[in-house]
Order: C-alpha cells, then sequence, then structure tokens
C-alpha cells in the first residue's frame, strides 16, 4: 500500500467491520422482526420501504460525507450557517448518544437478555446493576481511540456476524417450513400501506442520522491507517459505506421475512423483543436464550460504543477544552442515567424528536449528494433548511406522547395540520417543503448568479 493513498482488501473489511458493529445494534435487531409480523403477508412491501430510510438514507448520509469532503456532520451543514450547524451537531448526537440511542441499547439487552430470567420486583435494581456494567464496558472500550477498530472491528462485530449466520441457518434450511408458505406478493390493496409503514419504522433504526454522527468516526479510523489526503479518503468513505450497508440490508430481509413467517406458529407480539425471544426458542429450543442474549448483548454493546465515542470525538473537536475524554465520561454517565427510566419511556419519547431530526438529516444528506451541482450556496441550503423545519415542527407534535397530544391547544395544531398539509396523515409532509426549497431557491441562485463564498469553502478543507 502506498502510504496515505490506497487502503489494503483487509484494512477495508476490518474498517467496513467497524462501522457495521456501530451501526447494527438495539433497533436493528427488534424493529425489522416488529415489521414483518405488522405486515404479514406484505412483508416484501414493507422490506422495500423499510430499506430505503434505513439502508439508502444511512449510505447516502454516509456519500454525502463523502462527497463534501466533510470530517463530520457540522462540515455537511456549515452552508446553512454556523448557528445551525451547531445546533444541529448537538441536538443529533444529544439524541444518539444521550437521550435515546445509546440508552435503548442497555435497555434492549435487559429487555431481552436478563429481565424474562428475574423475579418482577428485582427489575429496577436489576437494570441499575446491569446498566452501570454495561455502560462501563463501554467507557472502558472507547477509552482509547486508537483501539476502537480492533475492539469493534476485528473481535465484537465478527462474534455478532457468526451468531446472526447461525441463527438464519438454522430459520432458513434446516427449519425452513415457515418460509416456504409465504407470498412474495403483497394482498389485494395492502402493498401501499405496507410500502409507506415500512419506510417510516426505518426512522427508528436512527441509521440516517447514526450515519452523519459515524462520519467522524471512519475518518478518524481512515487517518490512523495513514490516509492524509481528504479527497482519498472520502473514496475510502463511499467504498466502506457501501460494503457495510449492502450486507446490512441482506440482514434486513431475512429478520423481515423471519417476523412474517413467525405468524405461523405465534401471534402478533407488542414489540419487537418479544417476538424476537419467540423466534428463537421456536427455531434452537431452550439454547435459543442464550443465542439471543449474546446476539443482543454484542450488537448493542457495539452501537453503544460507536454512538458515545462519535458524540465525544465530534463535540472534542468542536469544543477541544474539554476533550473527547471529558465528553466520553459525560455522555456514558447521561446514557446510563437516562437508561434507567426504562425501555418504554425511551421509546415513548423518542418518536417526536425523530420526527423532527430526520426531515432535517435527510434535507442536509440530499444537499450534500447534491453538492456538485449547487454547490455551497447559502441560499439553497437555508431555504432548503427553513421551509423543512416547517412540516419538521408539526411531525414532532404530531408524534407528541398522550399527555402532550390530548392538549386542547396541540390537538387543534394537529387538527388543522391533518385536513390542510400535504402527506401530513402518513409522515410524509417534508418532501414538498423540502422540494419547493431546493428547487425553487436553485432557480433564483441561477438568475441572481450568486457568488459560493470561498471563506466557508476553505472551512471544510481545512478540517
Amino acid at each position: 500500500m502506498e502510504k496515505g493513498l490506497n487502503l489494503t482488501r483487509k484494512q477495508y473489511i476490518i474498517t467496513a467491520s467497524l462501522l457495521f458493529g456501530m451501526f447494527f445494534g438495539a433497533g436493528n435487531l427488534i424493529f425489522p422482526i416488529h415489521l414483518g409480523q405488522m405486515a404479514g403477508q406484505n412483508w416484501l412491501p414493507a422490506a422495500i420501504g423499510f430499506l430505503v430510510s434505513a439502508i439508502c438514507l444511512p449510505l447516502l448520509s454516509i456519500l454525502s460525507i463523502s462527497m463534501t469532503e466533510s470530517s463530520s456532520m457540522y462540515d455537511l451543514a456549515l452552508p446553512a450557517g454556523k448557528i445551525f450547524a451547531l445546533v444541529f451537531l448537538i441536538l443529533t448526537h444529544s439524541s444518539l448518544g444521550l437521550l435515546i440511542a445509546s440508552p435503548r441499547t442497555a435497555t434492549v439487552t435487559f429487555s431481552m437478555g436478563i429481565q424474562p430470567f428475574i423475579p418482577k420486583a428485582w427489575t429496577q435494581w436489576s437494570l441499575l446493576i446491569f446498566s452501570f456494567l454495561f455502560f462501563g464496558a463501554t467507557l472502558l472500550l472507547a477509552y482509547n481511540q486508537n483501539k476502537l477498530t480492533r475492539n469493534v472491528g476485528k473481535i465484537l462485530n465478527p462474534i455478532l456476524v457468526l451468531l446472526l449466520a447461525f441463527l438464519f441457518f438454522v430459520a432458513f434450511f434446516l427449519k425452513g417450513g415457515d418460509m416456504r408458505s409465504m407470498s412474495l406478493f403483497p394482498a389485494s390493496g395492502q402493498g401501499t400501506g405496507s410500502l409507506i409503514n415500512g419506510f417510516l419504522q426505518g426512522y427508528n433504526t436512527m441509521d440516517a442520522l447514526a450515519g452523519l454522527g459515524f462520519g467522524v468516526t471512519i475518518v478518524t479510523a481512515l487517518k490512523l491507517f495513514g490516509q492524509k489526503d481528504n479527497r482519498q479518503r472520502s473514496k475510502s468513505v463511499a467504498i466502506i459505506g457501501a460494503l457495510t450497508m449492502g450486507f446490512e440490508a441482506l440482514i434486513y430481509i431475512f429478520l423481515i421475512a423471519l417476523g412474517a413467517s413467525s405468524l405461523a406458529y405465534t401471534k402478533m407480539s407488542a414489540d419487537g423483543g418479544t417476538a424476537f425471544t419467540t423466534i428463537m426458542q421456536h427455531y434452537t429450543g431452550m439454547a435459543g436464550a442464550s443465542i439471543l442474549a449474546a446476539l443482543t448483548l454484542i450488537a448493542c454493546l457495539t452501537t453503544s460504543i460507536g454512538l458515545i465515542t462519535s458524540l465525544s470525538q465530534d463535540w472534542g473537536r468542536r469544543f477541544p477544552r474539554i476533550g473527547y475524554h471529558r465528553f466520553l465520561i459525560f455522555a456514558t454517565i447521561v446514557s446510563f442515567s437516562i437508561a434507567n427510566f426504562g425501555l418504554d419511556q425511551i421509546i415513548l419519547y423518542s418518536s417526536p424528536i425523530l420526527s423532527f431530526l430526520y426531515p432535517l438529516a435527510i434535507s442536509l444528506i440530499i444537499l450534500g449528494i447534491m453538492r456538485p451541482f449547487i454547490g455551497r450556496r447559502p441560499l439553497i441550503y437555508r431555504s432548503t433548511i427553513t421551509l423543512t423545519m416547517i412540516p419538521a415542527i408539526l411531525d414532532l407534535i404530531h408524534n407528541l406522547p398522550p399527555v402532550f397530544a390530548n392538549q386542547s391547544f396541540i390537538a387543534a395544531i394537529n387538527a388543522w395540520a391533518t385536513h390542510h398539509i400535504f402527506l401530513y396523515s402518513v409522515g410524509l409532509d417534508f418532501l414538498p417543503f423540502m422540494l419547493v426549497g431546493l428547487i425553487g431557491s436553485w432557480v433564483i441562485s441561477k438568475f441572481a448568479k450568486q457568488a459560493i463564498p470561498s471563506s466557508e469553502g476553505s472551512s471544510i478543507n481545512n478540517n
């Protein structure tokens, strides 16, 4: 390998393994299973919708980081303004590494691997002890950035892949009768609904947001491999992202099919975790509990490491006086504290936050992908983001927990938006706003012949 240029095949595989390990965690296990059960015979359209939001969007987020030669989501959002870029960076990492995704990794592991085997009266104290050990392990494994690729990419993630491969081999080859009874074609009139539902369910994985956050960790790993050139590094990020998300797409299809076929031997479960437990017991008997516990623990631990590491790296870069290790300890303590509120509360309050952040993230991803055509024109970025923020705020209101949604003022806004905002009822109302902002500002900038600011353009290349 010529130093600083091309990676070897082994380095590509190791780094892709690192990225997959960070991506594939709690939601990536339980939400596809639950979606498969909800869709039933319409599992294929649901899977297509899910892959669009849970695979295509994360891949595009990685490509947007790559194509713009950005070091982090802050650089990607910078043309929309320094204040917006900083606020978006803080809000996104707060949802990933502090308030939702990271605490969820511990609570899902506990609810699937520990809670079924203990008395109900012990639940709160057991969660406290388990989450302390879980985030203690996260802190230890993430403390040395130089060893992150080894800990996740070389050790933990290969074990996770082997466990998944064992489950799929048993379900699809040794005991494939349930799969053969499934249809590839949707029931009459249900395919479109399943497609949209699958797309919206993909939000819950948080991978489009995580893709923006994990960019800084992958860039750091490539620098440790000796890649100093921004352009060559961006090509490596694109290749690694494609390898990772292609492999993850196959796993999602298998998991959704497992969920759909499970209706042949069990009823619809309240959540993906319960359904996964039933599926494991069906295919592997009593050994399934141990396999599921190990699978969940490794998947969630690698993702927890990735989430907290990317937060600490990104915030440490923006606030160097505080630095990586102080942010790492802070994120670990906050995630541990939030986790002890329990999985149900985390999921309840995550929906409105994700409904607000996802439209903004999708807009930034599209703007990044279109950078070769639209440049870094502030008019285009600010117009698109401003218009997208309107439905994002409405979607946040629409998904508020009942304690807030039942308030007369909130209910009135929700009712008005349902009748007057196109696609509001299905959660896709941000699309026309985003397109009007993007296309309209592009046309205006063409006529105005707005120059691309050189001062902002140089800031990304210097990072």
